[in-house]
């Protein structure tokens, strides 16, 4: 894929991921970059950091804002949907917003990208979307399904291609238990952990923009409607706790939170059957694709039980957690 004639948006683009994701893309000197978000302040900052680059520029509005979302997109080639309500318990006591922001602001994304004719439109999700416990993870799963049902409504005479990204925690992403934790270390505080038992997958900032980059390019060899499953590491929890303090701190069990699951699963047991192995990734491709489909090429899944934190090959040890941390301070 050739980035530098591409105008791109992310919409949702001053969170975590959106922040440092522009850093990919500066490099891949595309022909224009848009951040398009609701916080101000944060926009800002990214317009202050990257002023000196003309084809930069941010939009203020709210991905509920269908007619404003729609006007960010005009000329756009590519957009990276990272926008969402994604805190697990903020999301169970504003379930309303929650709603509106992740189920009815994607639909929203996929109408603009439509009427603009997009060329791609990548939707990042998250492991909470299989089998979902909680409302944030019940969100991302419909986002999943319309993303994918999305390339139905595209026609004959669109060019617009929708897919999602599917990957576990994000080392010390805003949000996750390492800024937690770090910041109760700081303060002499115990550190509260639900199940001394509980596996998660584990990725580096750096390695999941790398893999979005790359997911974008993929999506010129698919038929539209998969889901890109990065092959990460696992950990248990008490070793991240270990790595993280060095023993000098104390825990206390607090026990499970709504929503909260013991182990986390990126594929399920029910999605194997129409799931490739294609290297460092599994392609999600639809059961129920368009009628002019062609299925992703690959091997099958090696994890018949579905791919799951607890049954992962790939187990960090303290000293390699103790690395990653490091290398996302």
């Amino acid at each position: 894929m050739e980035w530098k004639n591409k105008t791109i948006l992310l919409v949702g683009g001053t969170g975590s991921f959106g922040a440092a994701f522009l850093e990919i893309l500066f490099e891949k000197t595309p022909n224009a970059i848009r951040v398009y978000s609701r916080d101000e302040y944060k926009q800002g900052l990214l317009l202050d950091k990257y002023k000196g680059n003309i084809n930069f520029s941010g939009f203020i509005g709210d991905i509920r804002d269908k007619s404003r979302l729609t006007r960010a997109m005009e000329g756009v080639d590519i957009v990276i949907h990272c926008a969402a309500l994604k805190q697990v318990q903020s999301c169970e006591y504003n379930p309303l917003e929650t709603i509106k922001t992740n189920i009815l602001g994607s639909m929203n994304v996929i109408d603009a990208a439509l009427d603009n004719n997009v060329e791609k439109v990548l939707a990042i999700s998250t492991d909470k979307a299989v089998s979902p416990l909680n409302l944030y993870g019940a969100t991302k799963m419909c986002m999943e399904r319309l993303m994918s049902t999305a390339n139905s409504y595209r026609g004959m005479h669109k060019r617009t291609k929708f897919c999602s990204t599917r990957y576990g925690n994000v080392v010390a992403s805003r949000g996750t238990i390492v800024p937690f934790w770090r910041e109760l270390l700081r303060k002499k505080q115990p550190i509260p952990i639900t199940n001394v038992k509980a596996t998660r997958f584990w990725i580096g900032m750096k390695e999941a923009n790398g893999f979005v980059a790359e997911c974008v390019e993929l999506m010129d060899l698919m038929g539209g409607g998969e889901i890109f499953v990065p092959k990460m590491s696992s950990v248990n929890i008490m070793d991240v706790f270990q790595a993280l303090t060095n023993g000098l701190s104390t825990f206390t069990v607090i026990g499970d939170r709504v929503g909260d699951k013991l182990h986390e699963t990126l594929v399920s047991r029910e999605e194997v059957s129409h799931t490739v192995d294609v290297g460092n990734k599994y392609i999600i491709y639809p059961e129920n694709p368009h009628y002019f489909y062609k299925k992703p090429q690959g091997y099958e899944c090696a994890y018949r039980d579905g791919y799951r934190s607890d049954n992962n090959r790939n187990r960090l040890n303290v000293d390699q957690i103790k690395r990653t941390l490091a290398e996302n301070q």
